[in-house]
């Protein structure tokens, strides 16, 4: 492992992703743009053509995809590379350079979806028909889903146009919050500390409690003073949200944001419904938490400090890719010698480096490798969960990639959640059989009991907060910095319980939170991890018929949608029950650590 921060320059090459199976270099890159430019006058040939027959409309799809596939290629390598070091203006640049194009392709294809709905239900069902469109009898079927929602090719060349500014709430938050926000410094034992969007989270599991009220403080009172803007932002992307879903003939924002994947809104309504059953179980982990730390009151900068401190590992990269790959055995020899190679080889880009984007993601295309984005730590554990969550998303492109063609190879988010937090409840499960101390156990559980609090309870408070919020617009109440407080702060003490003071400043987590510019998003987090928590127990507790339906789930794709591949999987989520199970699973959890903490 690298011992300081480096240059990217400096980065050993073996430590970091392959981009070369999507361009040789970066001259490569800019031909292949060239290229792509040259081709987009072409798309108005086809403009009156789509209906005239099913060769018409094949040669449209044809020449579209071979144009998808090439922006796909340009977007990951444009985008990877900026990733690696955001200071990089010859990146910046690029990527730049890449948005735009894309754009101005989205404009010129915008009249193809109307023109196609457009065709006669029954000269389109003689074309499905044909052998010729049988490639894409798939993407046609979901283009005709959404007929009546798109408008005219005039109203939709329109929002295409949109797109960008559409953006300028996210990059305003995101401007405002990441650069123009100074947190200042928190006085610590070690000295002056800077308190940044990521040491945040640091300085609310610091075990001095005076240093995380500090922090905490002085972390929300910078947003109070900019309290009106953020309020006027998030305002802006909801009624974004609403008119877009006006516009295009929806009943509400969150019916056209579930719409896509074919999502009940039942299931949204389901996952708030069972989860606020059962928050007695998150109330009473708060009163445990309370008594273990032995406060008189809980408040809301204790919840994320460790109940269990100093535990010592050290899991050096390759040692965490084997100790990964052992728990994932019950996916079979296939799936863990392939992931191993990866891991091994090129797909990971490892390492911190100077400008380098923080945290970890998982990048795959239908092109080159499944990379992985990673700021490995060989002394914290949670990298190593990392790893693991990661390559669920990586393999799971991989069999996408390998089983289905470029026209619908593409897994939903719904289904990616899944994906990534199972092979974490392989490894929690591996390593819980592997503990070889009460403390290692007590600490593994501990983990276990805050990432579903935090993907799960959390992510379904954030969700119900969504749901509120355009419910209010949709029905005229306007969303004031004081309404926006007052329906956060009902969610707080919803959730956290009788055992939970708040500050008077805690009610601006809900201006703070950046997933809330991608709307009716978050719920996917919960559902994702109630599935995978539910498909891990059966493949531990099955066979070979239990582990093929998990890897025909992987393979899928984007051949079904999401509900229908979760349910040849084994889980069906329109269902109470997964919810449930996960519920109940918590509950046994939190007992158990009470027991191993003495509580």
């Amino acid at each position: 492992m690298l011992s300081t921060v480096p240059e990217r320059k400096d980065v050993p090459v073996e430590y970091t992703w392959d981009l070369s199976k999507l361009f040789e270099n970066d001259d490569a890159w800019e031909e292949a743009l060239r290229s792509f430019e040259e081709k987009l006058p072409q798309i108005e040939r086809f403009k009156g053509t789509l209906g005239t027959s099913p060769e018409a409309l094949f040669r449209c799809l044809e020449f579209m995809k071979e144009l998808d596939m090439a922006e796909e290629r340009l977007g990951y390598y444009a985008h990877l590379k900026t990733t690696e070091d955001a200071g990089n203006s010859t990146h910046q640049d690029r990527f730049s350079r890449y948005l735009a194009v894309s754009a101005r392709k989205a404009a010129l294809a915008s009249y193809q979806i109307p023109e196609i709905q457009a065709i006669p239900d029954e000269v389109m069902q003689s074309f499905l028909s044909d052998p010729l469109i049988e490639p894409y009898r798939i993407s046609l079927s979901k283009i005709l889903k959404f007929k009546p929602h798109v408008l005219s090719a005039s109203e939709e060349r329109l929002i295409a146009m949109q797109i960008e500014s559409r953006e300028t709430p996210q990059k305003a938050f995101n401007a405002l919050t990441n650069v123009d926000f100074d947190f200042g410094t928190i006085d610590t034992p070690e000295g002056f500390l800077p308190l940044t969007q990521s040491s945040f989270s640091v300085f609310m599991q610091h075990e001095d409690r005076s240093i995380r009220r500090k922090a905490y403080l002085q972390f929300y009172n910078t947003y109070n003073r900019h309290r009106n803007t953020l309020s006027a932002l998030y305002e802006g992307n909801v009624q974004q949200d609403i008119y877009l879903a006006r516009a295009r003939n929806y009943s509400s924002a969150r019916a056209m944001s579930l719409f896509p994947d074919q999502i009940p809104e039942s299931v949204y309504d389901n996952l708030i419904t069972v989860v606020r059953e059962n928050l007695q179980s998150l109330h009473r982990y708060y009163g445990l938490r309370k008594k273990l730390l032995g406060l008189d009151t809980l408040r809301h900068y204790d919840v994320y400090v460790p109940l269990v401190q100093d535990i010592q590992v050290t899991y050096p990269y390759e040692k965490a890719v084997e100790t990964v790959i052992e728990a994932l055995e019950p996916l079979g020899r296939e799936y863990c010698e392939t992931l191993e190679g990866g891991l091994l080889g090129r797909w990971v880009d490892r390492y911190e480096n100077k400008g380098k984007t923080s945290g970890a993601f998982s990048a795959g295309s239908y092109f080159g490798d499944p990379y992985i984005l990673m700021n490995y730590k060989e002394d914290v554990l949670k990298d190593v969960f990392t790893i693991a969550h990661e390559s669920g998303h990586s393999m799971h492109s991989y069999y996408s990639v390998r089983n289905n063609p470029f026209e619908h190879y593409s897994y939903t988010i719904f289904e990616a959640e899944v994906a990534s937090t199972f092979n974490e409840q392989l490894l929690f499960s591996y390593f819980l059989k592997k503990a070889d101390s009460k403390k290692m156990r007590a600490y593994l559980v501990g983990k276990e009991v805050d990432d579903i609090i935090a993907t799960l309870f959390r992510q379904t408070m954030f969700a119900e907060f969504e749901h509120k919020t355009h419910w209010m617009v949709e029905n005229g109440i306007p969303l004031t910095v004081d309404s926006l407080r007052a329906t956060y702060r009902e969610l707080l003490t919803a959730y956290f319980g009788p055992e939970m003071e708040f500050e008077d400043v805690s009610d601006l987590e809900g201006l703070r939170i950046p997933h809330f510019y991608r709307s009716f998003y978050v719920y996917k987090y919960a559902t994702g991890l109630s599935a995978a928590i539910a498909l891990a127990q059966r493949v531990l507790d099955g066979g070979d018929a239990e582990r093929e339906a998990y890897m025909n789930f992987l393979k899928s794709g984007g051949s079904r949608y999401p509900l229908e591949s979760l349910r040849l999987a084994g889980v069906d989520m329109e269902k109470p029950e997964p919810i449930q199970a996960a519920m109940n699973y918590f509950t046994r959890l939190t007992n158990e650590l009470a027991e191993l903490l003495g509580a």
